[in-house]
């Protein structure tokens, strides 16, 4: 949807219903709108991965010099919103399935490259993470509080859960490889 008539109501809607409001994905990105009857029921960002992630890299068993070759075969889904006016159960689990079948040929469609690994980042003082649970992502670990301008060890926002879903059964050998 990147680059399309649709992309001002994509952002609109980003702005005006989720917490954290519109902001332009950093990097290569994707941006998904979904419909429903005629009308957006839900939006989906997708992005450049996070360059350090302990509890990811950990996860992976990549050294410094293979996240270098390979960060760009992940993508990390900053902004998920089903938008209020929806009340359909199980949706956001369901359209997670959707994205994991279709995202890595997008993103090779438009930028040249697969997409072996998705991440996300959940705020565990508003959110669970059911959805992502229920589409059988998998709990990495937790963040450190300090974000990527941080130039100290002092947690300074709150520490966020991650949780990465696989797209390909030897993912690790994907992204351990040459790239």
């Amino acid at each position: 949807m990147r680059r399309t008539g649709k992309e001002p109501l994509w952002n609109s809607l980003l702005e005006e219903h989720h917490y954290l409001g519109y902001e332009q994905p950093p990097g290569e990105h994707l941006k998904y709108l979904v419909w429903g009857q005629g009308r957006p029921v839900a939006c989906l960002a997708w992005s450049s991965a996070v360059r350090h992630l302990r509890s990811r890299d950990r996860y992976i068993g990549w050294n410094a010099e293979a996240r270098r070759r390979n960060l760009r075969f992940i993508a990390y889904n900053p902004r998920f919103l089903i938008l209020p006016w929806v009340t359909v159960e199980h949706l956001a689990s369901h359209i997670l399935g959707r994205m994991a079948s279709r995202i890595s040929a997008d993103w090779e469609r438009i930028y040249g490259h697969p997409i072996y690994f998705l991440e996300t980042f959940v705020d565990p003082e508003r959110f669970r993470g059911t959805c992502y649970r229920a589409a059988n992502w998998v709990w990495l670990g937790k963040t450190t509080g300090r974000g990527k301008q941080s130039n100290s060890y002092v947690p300074n926002r709150s520490i966020k859960e991650v949780l990465g879903y696989p797209l390909a059964k030897q993912f690790r050998e994907l992204l351990l490889g040459p790239g």
